[in-house]
């Protein structure tokens, strides 16, 4: 990675920050935090406040709350908004963006432009077929959701399921659709998802595994040859259909511009999110971090590495100077970003928690029933935690999640009993 060379004083300098999601916003309100005095910009491609995304699958999509703008007043932290304005491409020889009102230059750039759902090929244009991404996504569907239309919702992962609750929630039949054999294919091992089954039925919706989408039509989806079972229909009824497979890092704008990214699209950066570029950082769902904690390198999608990213960034850019000397809070201008991933849902009556990355545990354990309303799943590697999924079980995440910080070892056996709280069953 290169280093950030710098011809001013970092209390001087420009940060231009791209993307106004939650780890732009962050990064902004970061360095005001830090002691930071420069000019600030934030741009976002959407017209809106800024605003925060986990509610547009909740509160906003059920018509609880009309948006989820962040309460930041902007003006008076000196940070200049522009909104409505699409990013087209980086010149880093130049320090400038170039944007569809012109260049605009920086002398610090920081990379938060976050991931996009992908699409279903072939639904391009076709009526009725929607995506849960934006303020103006979850206002369509809150829309459709009053119609209470019949819905089919393209994939059981996390934004599938949470999808589907809202829209049983609101009194919509609903079929879910999913290639693979169990909901979260991609994300848990089939004996953790494996029980995630039944909540859907139990909610009212239909979920169709081992279901491929062979074509969507207005009106309607069909299944691939082989995906209707004895009984079942190889074509389903839909008012509307929602999309769920996934997202990709918002990052083509920066084709040609010389900068590192991964297989998956992401920018790499290091482990104080630095990029492959001079005084370029990147944090969020579009950049990816090695972990020494983990000893992979990550790409984490989700509100916590948004929220805890920028703070790292605002140090980095303000290393080294008088103005973080004598900042108001605590800073580490030398630790790596290296996090516990952290992330929730809310599906079908329970409150899901993931913390950690179980990718080179050696032991599973379960913590109760998973036929029950709340349960643990414990993963170790030489007997310390390094992840646990707890639903309905607050207090299993919260200790759970301070062990694998601490990297403290735990008795299996004591872990493994629901009745001994985490906390008690360390060696």
């Amino acid at each position: 990675m290169s280093e950030q060379k710098q011809t001013t004083s970092p209390s001087e300098r420009h940060v231009v920050i791209v993307g106004a999601g939650m780890a732009g916003v962050q990064t902004a309100v970061a360095l005001r935090e830090q002691g930071f005095t420069g000019p600030v910009t934030l741009i976002g491609a959407e017209p809106h406040q800024p605003y925060d995304r986990p509610p547009l699958s909740k509160a906003v999509l059920l018509g609880k709350a009309e948006d989820s703008a962040f309460d930041i007043d902007f003006e008076t932290l000196r940070i200049t908004l522009r909104l409505g304005l699409d990013v087209t491409g980086l010149r880093p020889a130049d320090h400038e963006l170039d944007t569809e009102a012109g260049p605009v230059p920086y002398d610090t750039l920081v990379v938060a432009t976050g991931a996009h759902p992908l699409t279903l090929p072939g639904t391009e244009g076709v009526p009725g077929v929607h995506l849960l991404r934006t303020l103006d996504d979850a206002a369509r569907l809150g829309t459709v959701l009053q119609r209470r239309d019949d819905i089919v919702v393209v994939g059981a992962g996390w934004i599938g399921a949470e999808f589907a609750t809202a829209a049983r929630a609101a009194g919509c039949a609903v079929t879910v659709v999913e290639a693979a054999d169990r909901p979260l294919a991609g994300a848990l091992p089939a004996e953790v998802t494996a029980p995630m089954s039944a909540w859907y039925a139990e909610s009212g919706a239909e979920l169709r595994l081992n279901a491929r989408v062979a074509g969507v039509e207005e009106g309607r989806v069909v299944l691939a040859e082989g995906a209707a079972h004895s009984g079942e229909r190889a074509e389903l009824p839909a008012g509307a259909v929602v999309v769920g497979i996934g997202a990709r890092p918002t990052t083509d704008w920066l084709a040609g511009s010389g900068i590192a990214l991964d297989p998956s699209g992401a920018v790499t950066a290091d482990a104080r999110l630095r990029t492959s570029l001079p005084d370029v950082y990147a944090v969020g769902d579009c950049a990816s971090f090695p972990s020494a904690r983990y000893g992979e390198r990550l790409l984490v999608h989700h509100w916590d590495n948004a929220l805890q990213g920028p703070r790292t960034v605002a140090a980095d850019i303000l290393a080294g100077s008088a103005v973080a000397a004598v900042a108001a809070v605590d800073l580490d201008e030398t630790a790596p970003y290296d996090p516990v991933p952290y992330f929730w849902s809310e599906q079908f009556g329970r409150f899901v928690q993931y913390a950690g990355h179980h990718g080179a545990a050696d032991t599973l354990l379960w913590r109760g029933d998973p036929a029950d309303a709340s349960w643990t799943v414990l993963w170790l590697q030489d007997e310390t935690p390094v992840a646990l999924l707890a639903v309905s079980r607050p207090r299993d995440l919260a200790q759970g999640r301070r062990l694998i910080e601490h990297r403290t070892p735990v008795d299996p056996a004591k872990a493994a009993d629901p009745s001994v709280p985490l906390k008690a069953a360390v060696r």
